[in-house]
């Protein structure tokens, strides 16, 4: 197995690019459905909810192989990373957005009211008395989902994408050894998702504040 090093440090650097762009790319979607769950007109949180519930309803191996297979091939889209990136993100986001959206409506109303009556505007408010707070309460979760979805990239390997897990694969086809093929692909992602829990904790010892 060792002679088969560099498939598996490719295979991790791939996953770790994966992760990376699918957290960055989720973040932003979840944020932007979290406001929409909340947003004033109707039809914005109807179409918010039918999203959200759609992608948490399904599996994400279904997701997947309805991606590659239905929609991408009906638009002759053939970059396997591409797809793979945002099916990682657009089910991610999902719970994103539960999180985000649950970690704003911990904020109790007087404080917003408050912040109205000394004049911050509604940017203002998020930034300095609704966002810092609902870090403090979300910070758990989304350090438990950031996780998932470095696990969860492993899936893509179901259309060929020769990320880590792929390529463990490989060299267990190659070698017949199957635990020695294994070992390193379990280590490989606890090392990617030790630093989120250790970088989490950290954050909310830095955020904790008494009530």
């Amino acid at each position: 197995v060792w002679r088969y090093r560099d498939a598996f440090w490719k295979g991790w650097l791939l996953t770790i690019g994966i992760s990376l762009a699918a957290l960055a790319l989720s973040s932003l979607l979840g944020l932007l459905l979290a406001f929409a769950r909340r947003a004033q007109r109707e039809e914005c949180r109807a179409a918010a909810l039918v999203y959200v519930e759609a992608l948490r309803g399904s599996p994400l191996l279904v997701q997947i192989l309805f991606f590659w297979y239905v929609v991408a091939a009906r638009f002759e889209l053939a970059d396997r990373l591409l797809v793979g990136v945002f099916v990682l993100s657009a089910f991610s986001s999902a719970y994103l957005a539960e999180m985000i959206r649950a970690g704003i409506g911990s904020v109790g109303t007087s404080q917003l009211e408050s912040a109205r009556a000394i004049g911050l505007t509604r940017w203002q408010t998020y930034r300095f008395v609704v966002f810092p707070q609902a870090l403090r309460h979300v910070l758990p979760p989304l350090a438990g989902q950031f996780a998932s979805l470095v696990k969860d990239s492993s899936l893509l390997s179901i259309i060929g994408l020769e990320e880590f897990t792929f390529r463990a694969q490989q060299v267990n086809s190659a070698t017949y050894s199957t635990l020695e093929s294994f070992i390193p692909l379990g280590i490989g992602y606890l090392l990617l998702t030790l630093p989120i829990s250790a970088l989490s904790r950290t954050l909310e010892r830095r955020f904790h504040y008494e009530n």
